[in-house]
């Protein structure tokens, strides 16, 4: 307890009588409601955070003084101006979490009563439930319980700072607490109607996420495949793809600009909005996969080729790629079908598509332009095409995380000086001789490959598997997928990235903390599945149960379920609740004095005193009835004060708990004692009462 006990008088008058342990609960709290913002919070945010926390509690401790009027001010006007310099005028749902996280750091430096404590509390719950919007993994979420639980020790402690065993007992009254109200959180949780909001606010931050983006320089992908954070989940209704087969489409890109390639159709601005979580109903059929994307803050969706929406929160657009009608600023479930018939292509490319898969700069790279002319004059489209990957195939072309620089004419120095690079450097060089030799070509950007989950319950796939790769239209055939990498290097198209790169040892050689890293390491990969599977199951399970996987549910009941009957049961829940708490509430209320040892002894008292005809008066205190009992009774006189006296003592004194039985004990012994003198002055009333009749015969 000396921890506690290092407060000065000064420090006590400092904090205001504000309990010491009630002020650490709550820095405790905040501290950890922190942890999930660390990653999107400017430092200098966190360092003001800590800083402003800190010095309340050196300010409780009596080492410092809280700031005054004036100098709080003065803190408050550097940090909004700090702020507002750093967001430069943008306004989201992340900038405005981040003022927030703010006016809370500055609510420590005038913290100084239960009052403002009470506050705080408040605000920090509500910290709490805005670190959902950015995470939902089932880690922070205990993070995010355990804070508030926390929080509720320090109300605990706050409000009964001298409860014997305080800590130990709050933390067993939160279990009893949790333990009570669960049952009806799960039941709310599963049968609570899950409507849809009549208005969402896109969470949209403008911050750059780990992903493909829409262009594409020599070395976005390399950089891109030294993450090992996940991009997607898959569940697949029947068997998985063969590694080979998993190339997960995302965008195309078909204009080169100064070495960089473009989308030449642009994204069509859209209203604000969330896009719809909601995807994947029922049982898989044999060719369905669910997919479970991680926020992008982009609009398109990955999928297998030769694909077709099932659930309605993505549309199919026009060269087999998917988009979601808002961007995915959060982690979104679809339902997607492979297609089990040969797939039609059209006739022949209008001219103005023609001129868009054959656009180039008028200037550049003009080695790999004459390239492009000998290949053309010795063999048609698909000559070209394979003469192209032999060549790649036969000659010492290197796959490599560690390209080097190249100059102005890149594609001619990746061709024919230094023939190492990366899967972007290849499949744009590709493209680069397709178009020159007059075959219509694009780029192709999505992610390849993947690792199978516990089980092969499912498919990982991580920012290590992006890919990018080159469509070739050819007369009579369509689009015709051309991978350069699977001819240079083919083991990362058959087994993945790390074999792929293993002789060169850069996989990851930037992250030492992924756990992919270590895949030598069966333990350390062991535990990492483990974790995935049980965050993967709380994503799919718990943040993704939404209306249409409650309708699925329910379905499945008996008798079905609809929105209405949904609605019945749950007001039927809520009211059964009431009806069951205010029935144990009234039974503890009946019962209330006989939780208190003290409160069952004096109300015994209280029955005694009626016995005897000195009913309890309203207000009456124990001294002033102990005294009406003497009258009436002289025999319990010594007995009736001395039990006042013990009653005042324990109600209105400090009484350790040892003490507190003690007394507890003796005042059981007192009301007994008077109990048999009370006892004993009927029978000798009785004995008398002969005797007194005939005497008053006499008289």
């Amino acid at each position: 307890m000396s921890f506690w006990n290092r407060r000065t008088d000064e420090a006590e008058q400092q904090g205001d009588g504000l309990p010491s342990r009630a002020l650490f609960w709550l820095i405790l709290s905040f501290s950890l409601l922190l942890l999930p913002q660390l990653d999107r919070l400017p430092p200098w945010l966190i360092v003001a955070c800590i800083a402003l926390a800190g010095w309340r509690w050196l300010a409780q401790q009596g080492r410092v003084r809280l700031p005054g009027r004036w100098l709080r001010t003065s803190i408050m006007l550097l940090l909004v101006a700090v702020y507002l310099v750093r967001v430069q005028g943008s306004f989201t749902v992340d900038t405005a979490a981040s003022f927030f996280v703010l006016a809370v750091g500055l609510k420590w430096l005038e913290t100084r009563t239960p009052r403002d404590f009470y506050v705080l509390f408040y605000i920090l719950v509500y910290l709490a439930a805005v670190n959902f919007l950015f995470h939902q993994e089932i880690h922070w979420a205990l993070i995010n319980i355990g804070s508030i639980a926390l929080l509720l020790v320090g109300l605990q402690v706050l409000n009964a700072p001298e409860l014997p065993g305080g800590l130990k007992a709050g933390w067993s009254r939160l279990g009893v607490m949790l333990l009570k109200v669960l049952p009806v959180v799960v039941l709310l949780f599963v049968f609570f109607p899950r409507m849809a909001p009549l208005w969402s606010v896109p969470l949209v931050s403008g911050q750059a996420r780990t992903g493909i983006s829409d262009t594409m320089r020599p070395g976005d992908i390399s950089n891109l495949a030294q993450s090992s954070e996940r991009a997607f989940r898959v569940t697949f209704g029947g068997s998985m793809p063969e590694y080979r087969d998993r190339y997960w489409r995302g965008l195309i890109l078909d204009n080169l600009d100064d070495g960089t390639w473009r989308q030449s159709r642009y994204e069509p601005r859209r209203r604000p909005g969330r896009v719809s979580v909601d995807g994947g109903v029922g049982q898989l059929a044999p060719l369905e996969y669910d997919v479970l994307m991680e926020p992008t803050d982009q609009r398109w969706a990955f999928a297998l080729e030769g694909s077709v929406a099932v659930s309605d929160n993505v549309i199919k657009e026009s060269d087999d790629l998917f988009r979601f009608r808002r961007p995915a600023d959060s982690p979104v479930r679809y339902r997607l079908a492979r297609e089990n018939a040969e797939r039609t292509s059209e006739a022949s490319l209008t001219p103005g598509e023609a001129r868009r898969f054959l656009q180039l700069p008028s200037t550049g790279n003009p080695r790999a332009r004459a390239l492009a002319d000998e290949l053309r004059q010795s063999s048609n489209d698909i000559g070209v095409i394979r003469t192209l990957l032999t060549r790649f195939r036969e000659q010492p072309y290197y796959y490599t995380l560690r390209p080097p620089q190249m100059p102005e004419d890149g594609i001619d120095s990746l061709l024919f000086d230094e023939k190492r690079g990366f899967c972007a450097h290849y499949a744009g060089a590709t493209a680069f001789v397709l178009r020159s030799a007059g075959i219509p070509a694009r780029v192709v950007v999505g992610y390849q490959g993947g690792e199978s989950g516990v089980g092969n319950e499912y498919l990982i796939v991580r920012q290590y598997d992006a890919h990018a790769w080159v469509e070739a239209w050819v007369e009579g055939q369509g689009w015709v997928r051309i991978d350069p990498t699977a001819a240079i290097a083919p083991d990362r198209i058959e087994s993945g990235l790390r074999e792929a790169v293993a002789e060169e040892g850069s996989f990851l050689e930037n992250d030492w903390t992924s756990a992919q890293r270590y895949g030598d390491v069966a333990v350390i990969q062991w535990a990492s599945l483990q974790l995935d599977r049980i965050n993967y199951q709380w994503q799919r399970w718990v943040v993704g149960y939404q209306g249409q996987s409650q309708m699925d549910l329910m379905s499945r009941l008996p008798g079905g379920f609809g929105m209405r009957e949904l609605g019945y049961l749950t007001a039927g829940i809520v009211g059964a609740g009431l009806l069951v708490a205010g029935l144990i509430s009234a039974l503890q209320l009946r019962r209330g004095g006989q939780r208190d040892g003290y409160q069952r002894v004096l109300e015994a008292w209280h029955q005694l005193c009626g016995r005897v005809g000195v009913p309890v008066r309203n207000g009456e205190t124990p001294a002033a009835l102990a005294s009406r009992l003497a009258v009436a009774e002289p025999a319990l006189a010594d007995s009736a004060r001395l039990f006042a006296r013990m009653i005042n003592s324990h109600y209105y004194s400090d009484q350790s708990a040892r003490g507190a039985t003690d007394d507890l004990q003796r005042l059981r012994r007192l009301l007994a004692t008077m109990k048999r003198q009370l006892r004993r002055t009927d029978k000798k009333t009785t004995r008398n009462a002969p005797a007194q009749a005939s005497l008053r015969k006499t008289l």
